[in-house]
């Protein structure tokens, strides 16, 4: 980070831009207000400096990525959210699908001898598929590579599962850690606030329930990941408060590992009509949200929602996780209408979209030890 780019912020002639900048110089959390006035009036450039700066100081050059294959176990969902373009509902479930517990794990199998670090397990709510079935899931393939780590299940599937269940979050939890969970997604989150979840989302585990269930993940001593759904209905404010909520429970567990802004699609959804947010928007959102979670390590760009042009460009604007090389192609970008149709990366790919942006890729497993670190000619270096 260059001394002249925050000196220049230090001597702008936007009083609360200086003091937003000094506040960051001194390791000082920015509050609401702050925030709100970096969406609404900060420029990007200057909301561009002050994230580099935190992510260089957090993380250094380096971005992280893993090697990692999904499995999606159903798309036929009992909710009905608005912004989504990949569920089927379940009156019509015929017309989505509902895969096994053998094709599941045939899928694991596909990938003996090859250096996946995890499998990322999530899709739609199904109530065929309750909290044995996954358990047996999990338990197969534990057995069958213990080396793997299994990430799996949104706050709104376990939610479900629970319920069905009549366990509590910390015993459906515990019940997962045992089978060999190792960690959860930060899916569901969607919009915090009451009132926007009930335009888009209104039948599925609310923000407390989403929350509870995290904070039950980190007390048992597994981690996870939190996300925001951003440029759809919500304003500004909304997207603070949603921040805020994560960053409190942060302040109280210590259990998330990063942030992952998701950008809105309005693809074959029921919010169609909404137009898409700008590169603009989503750039600031990204280097809002680092400034302002300065208790979360990482800030996560998927890649394949937004482009690999555009996740180039996010890494100076706060981002250091570019996720994984997804080998095994997921629905849920392609339907939901990412700018990658077919989100498959080799790590060769992946190692050189991250040096072309001046970055030093690290290959991570899921809970950020660094397994490779590649210098510009794409050697090991520690």
């Amino acid at each position: 980070m260059s001394a002249e780019n925050i000196q220049h912020l230090l001597q702008h002639n936007d009083a609360m831009m200086q003091h937003i900048t000094t506040k960051i110089i001194h390791g000082e959390r920015i509050n609401d207000t702050e925030a709100n006035y970096l969406f609404e009036e900060g420029e990007l450039s200057s909301c561009g400096i002050l994230a580099n700066y935190i992510r260089e100081k957090k993380n250094g050059n380096y971005t992280f990525f893993n090697r990692n294959f999904h499995i999606e176990p159903t798309n036929v969902c009992v909710f009905s959210c608005k912004f989504c373009s990949y569920s089927q509902d379940y009156k019509q479930k015929e017309a989505g699908w509902e895969l096994s517990i053998e094709e599941m794990f045939q899928r694991v199998v596909a990938y003996d001898h090859l250096p996946i670090t995890e499998v990322h397990i999530v899709g739609g709510v199904h109530p065929k598929l309750d909290l044995q079935f996954f358990g047996q899931l999990l338990e197969k393939i534990k057995n069958y590579r213990p080396e793997l780590h299994i990430k799996g299940f949104t706050a709104v599937e376990l939610d479900y599962m629970f319920r069905k269940a009549k366990m509590s979050a910390a015993e459906g939890i515990a019940f997962l850690k045992s089978k060999g969970l190792d960690s959860i997604p930060g899916g569901g989150a969607e919009i915090f606030d009451e009132v926007i979840r009930e335009q888009i989302c209104a039948d599925k585990a609310d923000a407390n329930r989403w929350l509870e269930i995290h904070e039950a993940t980190h007390l048992a001593g597994l981690r996870s990941n939190a996300t925001m759904l951003y440029g759809h209905v919500e304003k500004y404010s909304h997207r603070v408060d949603h921040m805020r909520r994560m960053r409190e429970l942060q302040d109280k567990t210590g259990g998330f590992q990063t942030f992952i802004p998701v950008k809105f699609r309005n693809m074959d959804n029921d919010m169609d009509n909404i137009p898409e947010s700008t590169l603009i928007d989503d750039l600031k959102t990204y280097a809002i949200s680092r400034i302002y979670l300065d208790n979360f390590d990482h800030i996560k760009a998927y890649w394949p929602m937004l482009g690999r042009s555009t996740a180039q460009i996010t890494q100076s604007f706060g981002v250091d996780d570019l996720d994984g090389t997804i080998d095994d192609s997921t629905k849920i970008y392609s339907l939901a209408g990412a700018e990658e149709q077919v989100p498959v990366l080799t790590t060769e790919q992946l190692v050189e979209l991250i040096q072309q942006s001046g970055r030093i890729p690290v290959e991570r497993d899921t809970l950020y030890n660094r397994i490779r670190v590649y210098d510009s000619s794409e050697t090991l270096v520690d």
